[in-house]
């Protein structure tokens, strides 16, 4: 894959509200916002307004609300619903996907959004194929069709169920094809969708959105726009705006501990400040490279696996902002299973680590170096290695250290497959099992550790993508779950948690925490 979409900000230091068959319509259009406005706090910035481009969480929260895609997830829905489209259905299994589009479908510069667009906007994409973009998930897509002006047909070069779910992330946004170049990036910091949002204005310090009044889709818009502030990663000044009264909400950026502190404080809620806990779908792993002289024994990375404490970590790192995590697959996403809780216990057992490493002939410490990046996934990260190190070393049979790194270095030093053990974190595109697993194993994988399983690459991953039906892929990625667990290429640590918090009067945010990864600006409101 081209493009990795790793959590940039983590749960403990990261206030993470919300990372980013056959359907018909059932709503009728949009409606414009007639609430307050609001002002929204984040420490990540916009890196890319263009969605050819742009993979971070700032970048989708511009496409998901000033950009319409063909299908999107609606609140608390796992399942693709139309949007731009009326309807949408597999036809020839699931190699050819065909959509109808809404009547009255319009960009805010009132140009009238027809298939031409839709294919223009895919093949854009595809075509300039940007390092930080979202070809990848478009490589199943062989030509597209337009028999008319409102029908899309895409023929698909192998079946893939999961094909409506990529198109309803920002990976499906719809541009204008007067307004943007074919086969280069747009460089003026605009935007021009059919979204429910219009960009009006973007700096270093805010982006201002206003209300587009000629959006036709699902949304109900409940406010009169929205005023995103940057705090460019400064966390301690994200939590003063939000005391002051400064900012109505705060989104990514805010500590564990301050969380922690205001979920607790009788003071905060004398100011009327509350915490909004919502699910998540963000992962985080230890890595093992499978071709280091030490983690390459599959006796070592058991051993790590029956002695990593993971509900310590969350409790003391991340003060219970995280949940313990015991397979790829994560908790409210199809398949799921706890594969690693069942083979490796959910409490330290040395005994049994102390098996596995003699089983390798391993009769003295195992000296072990854990890699960590905090640029990436923050300081926390670095205490949450150390934590890893000393359950190791408290069992008397690994002498662990930490080495932390810069991102640049970081990834360098992981793709020339210099270090043994290291972090990932993921936030997915979609809530699939399918985004949990096929990045993850295979040519190019965006782990990176020489992990080989043809069984999962050439049977489980192509077979599972091949069904309509999700649920009737349980028992195979359960499989594919239980294969990891044995194998022990990675070691789930834990799921995170999404937080909003925000002053009393502001509604609707439990609509924007789930696993979709959409934070949805229409359902803001404030009273």
């Amino acid at each position: 894959m081209a493009r990795v979409r790793w959590t940039t900000v983590p749960v403990a230091t990261g206030l993470a509200v919300v990372l980013l068959g056959g359907c018909g319509s059932s709503g009728g259009f949009g409606s414009g916002g007639t609430g307050e406005s609001l002002v929204v706090g984040m420490s990540d910035g916009v890196l890319a307004t263009d969605p050819a481009s742009g993979y971070d969480p700032g970048s989708w929260l511009v496409f998901n609300n000033v950009f319409q895609s063909l299908l999107s997830f609606r609140g608390g829905s796992s399942t693709p619903q139309p949007e731009a489209a009326k309807s949408c259905a597999f036809e020839d299994g699931q190699a050819t996907y065909r959509c109808r589009l809404r009547d009255g479908l319009t960009f805010s510069n009132s140009h009238s959004l027809t298939s031409e667009d839709v294919k223009f906007s895919f093949e854009r994409a595809i075509g300039i194929n940007d390092p930080d973009g979202p070809a990848p998930l478009l490589s199943t897509i062989d030509d597209i069709a337009t028999p008319d002006e409102k029908t899309v047909v895409f023929h698909l070069k192998v079946p893939d169920a999961t094909f409506p779910s990529k198109i309803a992330s920002g990976a499906g946004s719809i541009v204008d094809h007067r307004e943007y170049p074919a086969r280069s990036l747009r460089t003026d910091g605009k935007a021009v969708g059919s979204g429910p949002y219009k960009l009006e204005s973007l700096n270093e310090s805010k982006a201002v959105f206003s209300v587009n009044s000629d959006y036709h889709g699902s949304a109900r818009v409940k406010n009169s726009g929205i005023t995103l502030n940057f705090f460019q990663g400064d966390q301690k000044a994200l939590a003063s705006a939000l005391r002051k009264g400064e900012i109505d909400l705060a989104y990514r950026g805010l500590t564990a501990h301050d969380i922690s502190t205001l979920r607790d404080s009788a003071t905060a809620a004398d100011q009327g400040i509350d915490v909004v806990e919502g699910s998540s779908a963000e992962v985080q792993h230890l890595v093992f490279n499978m071709k280091d002289p030490v983690v390459g024994k599959l006796g070592v990375r058991r051993a790590i696996a029956y002695l990593v404490n993971r509900e310590a970590l969350v409790s003391q790192v991340y003060e219970s902002t995280a949940s313990p995590l015991y397979s790829i697959v994560p908790a409210g996403i199809t398949a799921h299973n706890t594969a690693f809780f069942g083979a490796y216990g959910g409490s330290p057992q040395p005994d049994k680590a102390e098996e596995a490493l003699r089983s390798e002939g391993i009769k003295g410490k195992v000296k072990l170096t854990l890699w960590s990046t905090p640029t990436r996934y923050g300081p926390a990260t670095d205490e949450e290695f150390r934590a890893i190190a000393q359950q190791l070393n408290d069992s008397g049979l690994f002498k662990a250290t930490v080495k932390s790194v810069p991102l640049g270095p970081y990834e360098e030093a992981i793709a020339a497959g210099e270090y043994g053990v290291y972090v990932k974190g993921w936030v997915p595109d979609y809530p699939d099992p399918d985004n949990f697993t096929q990045p993850f194993f295979g040519k190019d994988n965006v782990l990176q550790n020489g992990y080989e399983n043809s069984d999962i690459t050439d049977r489980i991953i192509p077979g599972t993508a091949a069904r309509a039906n999700r649920a009737a892929t349980e028992e195979d990625f359960g499989e594919l779950q239980d294969q990891v667990a044995r194998d022990v290429p990675i070691l789930p640590l834990w799921q995170g948690k999404q937080y909003a918090v925000a002053y009393e009067g502001v509604t609707g945010l439990e609509m924007t925490l789930d696993a979709s990864t959409v934070f949805r600006f229409w359902e803001l409101s404030k009273h």
